[in-house]
C-alpha cells in the first residue's frame, strides 16, 4: 500500500526509527520543536513539494485555509483544490502538520486520517477552530 501511494522507499535502520520514536513522543508531550530541525526528503511533484513546504510554515497553534496557504507559497486564491490535493498527499503527516489547513468558513474540511484525529491534533497543539 505505501509503494503504491507513495513509490519507491527504503526502510531505514533501528536507531532512526528509535530516534523517531523519541521525537514523536516528545511532539505529543508538548514539545513542538520536535521535528524542527529534520532534514526532509519527499518525492513528488514541485507544486506538491511546496505546499509542504507551505505547510511546515504554519505555526503550532495557527492553522491556514487551503485559499491562505495558496497565496502563501505564491500560486493565488484560485489553487484552493490543487492547495488541497498536495495537501491530501503529505507523505508524513504530523511531521509535515497537513492537519492545520482547515476550510475558509472554520470548518475543519478533510482529514486522511479522519476528522476526530484532526481535531484532536489541533486541540492537542491549542488551535482554535469551529
Amino acid at each position: 500500500m505505501l509503494k503504491a501511494r507513495y513509490g519507491e522507499f527504503s526502510l531505514v535502520g533501528k536507531a532512526n526509527v528509535l530516534a523517531m520514536r523519541d521525537r514523536l513522543a516528545n511532539y505529543f508531550g508538548g514539545r513542538w520543536d520536535a521535528f524542527d530541525d529534520l532534514n526532509l526528503h519527499t518525492l513528488g511533484t514541485e507544486f506538491q513539494r511546496k505546499v509542504w513546504r507551505g505547510l511546515k510554515k504554519i505555526p503550532v497553534g495557527d492553522t491556514s485555509s487551503y485559499k491562505q496557504l495558496g497565496i502563501s507559497i505564491g500560486r493565488g486564491a484560485t489553487s484552493s483544490r490543487a492547495v488541497g490535493s498536495a495537501n491530501a498527499l503529505n507523505p508524513i503527516a504530523i511531521i509535515i502538520p497537513c492537519h492545520r489547513v482547515i476550510a475558509a468558513d472554520g470548518s475543519l474540511g478533510g482529514y486522511a486520517g479522519g476528522l476526530e484525529r484532526k481535531s484532536w491534533l489541533l486541540a492537542h497543539e491549542g488551535a482554535r477552530h469551529h
